[in-house]
């Protein structure tokens, strides 16, 4: 297949030099804190136009995940509206380093509440956002009342902020921890959001259906090399590797993703 964009996600203070190091030439990084709320910042020396400028001369290309902490879905006030401003102003600096797109997880309401009203609550979110640079709704592993964990409730998200342009990055253990089969994840997902901007292409350490987000290097889950390499494959996106070996520089992750996909 034609070359695609494969990477990982690096430490922030210098992420043109680990995706170097990684023999990459995309790579994900963070803006600051991802458990935290204060407003986001490049660590990179130089600052943002450094960044920036460093990535076109290596001909990388940049994205941004955004902080854990982020949930524009939630009933609590005090999460919702703090998260919008937080994802505004990581939207806006992603735009001054020249990121590709920002991910952010889809998020979740409360136990008791309604998931139509955190629907609701990410359109708000979306008609409200300036996008200076794409931003990915990232699919999560659990939660009963999560709004992109399971095909059903991402159909009823994606009715609701289709129309504002947001994009859709697609985690394989995530899915595979949902209990959503890798075989046919990329066509259920295309017919639903009619797009895959991003791959996050990780192995899972837990089994099918466990809703479990915990990451394993590629052939060592419960998943293998084969159908993560197949969902990149017919994705045909740009992938990001948040395996433990990729993320450390550790291990061969990218290079084994790369030649799978050329055999």
């Amino acid at each position: 297949m034609a070359e695609l964009r494969i990477g990982a996600h690096t430490a922030q203070e210098d992420p043109i030099g680990g995706a170097k190091a990684r023999g990459a030439n995309a790579v994900q990084f963070f803006l600051g804190d991802p458990q935290g709320w204060k407003a986001p910042t490049v660590s990179y020396p130089g600052g943002a136009d450094a960044l920036r400028h460093a990535a076109a001369e290596a001909d990388i290309e940049l994205y941004v995940h955004a902080p854990y902490v982020l949930n524009v879905a939630t009933t609590n006030n005090r999460i919702r509206i703090p998260s919008r401003k937080i994802l505004q102003k990581q939207v806006d600096l992603a735009a001054e380093v020249g990121a590709k797109g920002i991910v952010i997880h889809g998020g979740h309401v409360l136990k008791d509440d309604d998931p139509d009203v955190g629907v609701d609550n990410w359109r708000k979110c979306a008609e409200r956002l300036d996008a200076k640079v794409p931003v990915f709704i990232e699919n999560t592993a659990g939660g009963d009342r999560a709004m992109a964990r399971k095909l059903d409730r991402l159909a009823r998200l994606w009715d609701a902020v289709a129309e504002y342009g947001l994009g859709f990055c697609f985690d394989t253990c995530h899915a595979f921890a949902a209990g959503i089969d890798l075989a046919e994840a990329v066509d259920k997902v295309m017919a639903i959001t009619g797009r895959i901007d991003l791959v996050h292409a990780n192995d899972s350490r837990d089994p099918f259906d466990s809703g479990a987000d915990r990451h394993a290097n590629l052939g060592e889950g419960t998943i293998g090399l084969e159908p993560i390499a197949e969902v990149v494959r017919a994705a045909g996106a740009p992938v990001i590797l948040e395996t433990p070996g990729a993320k450390s520089g550790e291990s061969d992750d990218i290079s084994v993703l790369r030649s799978y996909l050329h055999a």
